[in-house]
C-alpha cells in the first residue's frame, strides 16, 4: 500500500516515516507541504495522511484541490477539531487527534484499506443504484420544500438552492429537471468551487482556436451544450466577480459569445444554482453583483440540515443500510438499539452526504448482522462534545415529543425505541 504523508513538522514526519516504515506493506513518501505533494501524486498512491494547520496551502485546501481522487485521514489537533469537521462535507472519513500512537493510525488505514479492497470488489449490477441519489427521507419539511420545488419545475424561472453542504442540492436541481419540460433534454452541473478562477469563463462560454496560449482546438462551453435543457450553478458564490456581468448578460440577452469569437449563438436553458453562503452578506461585502443575485433568485428554495430532521435519520439510515447490502453482496445488517440512539443524538455537520458515508463504512468494517456504535466510528468526528450524553438525550426526547403533540407512541416510533422503553427514560429524566 502507498501512501503519501504531508506534515509540516520536520520531527512528526520523521517519527511517521520511521514507525511506519518497519511494516513491510506500506510503501511511505513524505511531503513537507501540501504544494509539493500535489506535484508528485499519481494513482499509484492508495491514500494521503494530512495535517490541517500548514503554512501556504492548508490541509483544507489542499483535500479540495486532490477532488476526491484519493482517500484522506486527516491528522489535527484539539485546537483545529472545527476545522476537521469541516472537511467531512469534503468526504475525509477518519480523523486522528494528536498525539495519537502508531496504533492508532495503523487501525485508521487498516479500515480505509477494507473500505477501498471491498469497492473494488462491488459486483456492477444494472439495477444497483447510488445511495446517494435520489430523496431518502419523507419529513415534513422536506415534503414542503418538495412541493415548492415540483411546482416550479413546470415554469422556466430561476432557482436558487440555499442550504449547507451535503444537504442534497444537486440531488433537488436533479428532481427540479426531471420534472420538467426539459426533461428530455441535457442537465449540466458544475461547481464553481472545482474551477480555477482563470478557466471558469472559458468553461462556461466556451472558446475559439487560438484564443488563448492552450487553445489548440475550439470549445462549446456548458451554456452551449445545455442548450434546451438545464444548467445547475453550484456553489454559485464561488463565481468571480468579473465572470458574473457576463453569466448576468448570458441570462439576460439569451446568448453566448465564447472567447475568441465575434459570433454570438442563441441559448434556450433553464438555470438553477446553489450556494452555502450568504448571498446578502456577499453582495454587501461587494463580492457578488446584486442585479445578478435577484435574476438568479426568481424562486428560492430552502433545503433544511439533517439535525432539524430528526424524525427521518433513521429511516434515511436504515434506507442507506439496505441499499449498500445490497450494493456489497452482503447479508441484511441492522442497528442495534445503542447505534440508533448514537445516530439520533450526533449532529450531522455534514448532512445527507455525511450520513450516506458513515453508514457505508459501517456496512463494510462490521462483523456479523448487527452494527454496533463501534462500527460508525462517531467519535471520531466529534461525538463526544461538551454536554453530558443522557442531557443530548433528555433534549431529543422532549424536541421529538414537541413535535408529536406529545404523541409517546409516535414518538417511540420516531426515536427508534419501544413505547416501554421511552416511558422508563421520560420517568428517569422527569419528561
Amino acid at each position: 500500500m502507498k501512501i503519501a504523508i504531508v506534515e509540516d513538522d520536520i520531527n512528526m514526519r520523521k517519527s511517521l516515516e520511521i514507525a511506519m516504515g518497519d511494516y513491510g506493506e506500506f510503501e511511505i513518501k513524505t511531503f513537507k507541504n501540501a504544494k509539493d505533494a500535489l506535484k508528485a501524486l499519481d494513482k499509484s498512491f492508495d491514500l494521503v495522511i494530512t495535517d490541517i494547520n500548514m503554512p501556504g496551502m492548508d490541509g483544507i485546501e489542499f483535500i479540495k484541490a486532490l477532488n476526491g481522487a484519493y482517500e484522506v485521514i486527516i491528522m489535527t489537533g484539539n485546537a483545529t477539531l472545527q476545522r476537521a469537521i469541516e472537511s467531512i462535507h469534503l468526504g475525509v472519513k477518519d480523523f486522528l487527534l494528536k498525539p495519537f500512537d502508531v496504533d492508532t493510525l495503523l487501525k485508521a488505514i487498516k479500515r480505509e484499506s477494507q473500505v477501498q479492497n471491498a469497492k473494488k470488489k462491488i459486483s456492477q449490477k444494472s439495477d444497483t443504484q447510488d445511495s446517494s441519489r435520489g430523496f431518502l427521507g419523507t419529513s415534513k419539511a422536506l415534503e414542503q420544500v418538495l412541493n415548492i420545488a415540483k411546482k416550479a419545475a413546470k415554469t422556466d424561472a430561476s432557482i436558487l438552492l440555499l442550504g449547507q453542504s451535503g444537504v442534497g442540492k444537486e440531488v433537488f436541481a436533479t428532481y427540479i429537471h426531471e420534472n420538467s419540460l426539459r426533461a428530455n433534454n441535457p442537465f449540466i452541473a458544475i461547481n464553481m468551487a472545482a474551477i480555477p478562477d482563470n478557466l471558469i469563463e472559458s468553461e462556461l462560454f466556451g472558446f475559439e482556436k487560438g484564443a488563448f496560449t492552450d487553445a489548440s482546438q475550439a470549445k462549446a462551453g456548458q451554456f452551449e451544450l445545455a442548450n434546451g435543457g438545464t444548467l445547475f450553478l453550484d456553489e454559485i458564490a464561488e463565481m468571480p466577480y468579473g465572470v458574473q456581468a457576463k453569466l448576468l448578460r448570458a441570462l439576460q440577452e439569451k446568448e453566448v459569445r465564447r472567447l475568441g469569437s465575434s459570433k454570438v449563438t442563441k441559448i434556450d436553458i433553464r438555470v438553477i444554482s446553489a450556494t452555502n453562503a450568504n448571498l446578502i452578506k456577499k453582495i454587501q461585502e461587494g463580492a457578488f453583483r446584486e442585479d445578478l443575485y435577484y435574476r438568479l433568485n426568481t424562486i428560492p428554495l430552502n433545503i433544511p440540515p439533517l439535525h432539524e430532521r430528526k424524525d427521518e435519520i433513521l429511516q434515511i439510515a436504515d434506507k442507506i443500510l439496505q441499499q449498500n447490502c445490497v450494493k456489497y453482496d452482503f447479508k441484511q445488517k441492522s442497528f442495534t438499539q445503542e447505534a440508533k440512539e448514537q445516530l439520533l443524538l450526533y449532529s450531522w455537520p455534514g448532512n445527507i452526504r455525511e450520513l450516506i458515508s458513515v453508514v457505508e463504512r459501517a456496512v463494510i468494517l462490521s462483523e456479523g448482522d448487527e452494527i454496533t456504535p463501534e462500527a460508525l466510528f462517531l467519535e471520531s468526528r466529534g461525538f463526544k462534545e461538551s454536554k453530558n450524553i443522557e442531557m443530548m438525550e433528555k433534549e431529543l426526547i422532549l424536541e421529538v415529543l414537541s413535535s408529536q403533540n406529545g404523541d409517546v407512541e409516535n414518538a417511540s416510533k420516531i426515536l427508534g425505541m419501544s413505547k416501554i422503553i421511552l416511558s422508563k427514560k421520560m420517568k428517569t429524566y422527569n419528561i
